[in-house]
């Protein structure tokens, strides 16, 4: 397969991601798997980790196993789909993780326009600590309006 395939299929998978990070957080993080998730907008331990960790292995397994598709020649775009999985993971990590909730103390002074929309978008999430009535799904695709605040 010619190497213009492979990375244009890195590219729709680490933005077809962020589709799924909106369903997931909404549906499943939100739905039926709240107990997981719940901890992340209400602390209810002392651990610097948190239950809602838990969603960042289970990615994780798809992206491996997608590596090991190819690895094993059963899908030859399989190499190309878990680098695009974990691309959005490490850029997912960096912009929650670290950027909104510090939980490295990086990136404190980044204030752009798109910074500053991040943060409104994701403190708007927040403002909701039960599983309903939530907004704001996504990661990196931030609705315009926070943009014009």
């Amino acid at each position: 397969m010619h190497i213009a395939i492979h990375i244009l299929v890195f590219f729709l998978t680490f933005f077809m991601m962020e589709f799924m990070a909106w369903f997931t957080h909404k549906y499943v993080m939100h739905g039926f798997l709240w107990h997981l998730h719940a901890d992340h907008h209400k602390k209810d331990h002392d651990s610097w980790f948190e239950r809602n960790d838990a969603f960042f292995i289970f990615y994780a397994i798809v992206s491996i196993s997608f590596f090991l598709l190819w690895k094993y020649n059963i899908l030859e775009i399989g190499l190309a789909i878990g680098i695009g999985i974990f691309a959005y993971g490490l850029a997912y990590f960096f912009v929650h993780d670290i950027f909104i909730h510090q939980r490295f103390k990086l990136f404190r002074n980044a204030n752009n326009i798109y910074a500053k929309a991040v943060r409104r978008a994701h403190k708007m999430h927040h403002k909701h600590l039960g599983k309903e009535h939530g907004e704001c799904f996504g990661m990196l695709v931030v609705p315009w309006k926070y943009f014009k605040k």
